[in-house]
């Protein structure tokens, strides 16, 4: 019984695991190809959105249009990951490097926060290195 126990607990923080990763992923996909639709799907209804230094919040619509014009002048060529984790609050966060077609860095950060059923974004920061 307690090998069975055992096995049951395995198998479900493995599926957890793999669920926390899969936003990390989604997004980091969505970024590396310049989607800005397929980020917007994880946005909240409001959004702290910083391009360069330049802060606003946004609705879930404005942001994913302000999104969708920094991917048009900044074309994304890569995008990965460098550090990821959970924060004492509960929200997850991801670090990373976006670098683009002109040859541009971007340090990218984003903030998710369970919100109900769904892992929303809250925060998302382009900041040019």
């Amino acid at each position: 019984m307690k090998k069975i126990i055992t096995l049951i607990l395995i198998s479900l923080s493995s599926i957890l695991v793999a669920g926390n990763l899969d936003i990390y992923n989604d997004i980091s996909n969505a970024i590396r190809s310049g989607d800005a639709k397929a980020v917007a799907i994880y946005f909240n209804n409001s959004v702290d959105l910083t391009i360069n230094n330049e802060e606003e919040v946004y609705s879930k619509a404005h942001a994913e249009q302000v999104l969708r014009d920094f991917f048009q002048k900044n074309t994304p060529k890569s995008f990965s990951l460098i550090h990821k984790g959970v924060s004492k609050e509960g929200a997850k966060y991801a670090i990373g490097n976006m670098v683009t077609a002109e040859g541009s860095q971007y340090r990218t950060y984003f903030f998710v926060k369970q919100v109900g059923s769904k892992e929303l974004i809250q925060e998302i920061r382009f900041e040019k290195q």
